[in-house]
């Protein structure tokens, strides 16, 4: 299992990257003591036979080994807290899978730094449109690589010191969101 709910995100996003989307949307928000994770995509989706089978280990669409625990450990983790995980899928429409973590349980694994792990995706596939949302106390944030490439004037998102600047801002709408609101930040 993986030790933070970053790393679960970086790897349910390899998932639309792998599934020709172009636009994803990763939306955390904290509310009534829950931490709701979306990951919304409009990759190729998936059959009714293989939505079916997609919390199944044994289950993978990768032909390079044959089990795939992404989906099957993020729900794991979720459901260890007493929150619950959803899937649904559509061929040709794209992905959308939610997860929801009771933020008090003690065995809610930590956010993870998220800068790094959105760095890292815009750094692998700067061509993929991400919108990346934090909610909680009736605040938002919201970094969109769409917004921030008009601003870029032709330099690529996936430059060094533009992926670091992504990570700090990241890490910062992480703190003034959540900052008192999840135990581990502050």
């Amino acid at each position: 299992m993986l030790r933070d709910i970053s790393l679960h995100i970086h790897d349910l996003a390899e998932n639309s990257i792998s599934a020709g989307a172009t636009l994803l949307k990763i939306s955390l928000e904290a509310a009534g003591g829950i931490l709701t994770l979306r990951i919304d995509d409009d990759g190729k989706g998936m059959s009714p036979e293989m939505l079916s089978r997609v919390e199944d280990p044994f289950t993978t669409s990768r032909t390079e080994r044959k089990v795939g625990m992404g989906i099957p450990f993020f729900k794991l983790a979720c459901e260890q807290t007493g929150g619950d995980f959803k899937i649904e899928s559509e061929l040709g429409r794209g992905t959308s899978l939610r997860g929801s973590f009771v933020i008090d349980n003690i065995d809610r694994l930590p956010l993870g730094d998220m800068g790094e792990t959105v760095g890292m995706l815009i750094y692998e596939c700067p061509e993929m449109h991400y919108i990346v949302t934090f909610r909680a106390n009736g605040s938002e944030f919201v970094l969109d690589t769409d917004e921030v490439k008009e601003q870029l004037d032709g330099a690529p998102i996936n430059d060094f010191e533009i992926v670091q600047w992504i990570k700090e801002y990241i890490n910062e709408g992480v703190s003034n969101i959540f900052g008192g609101v999840l135990d581990e930040i502050t």
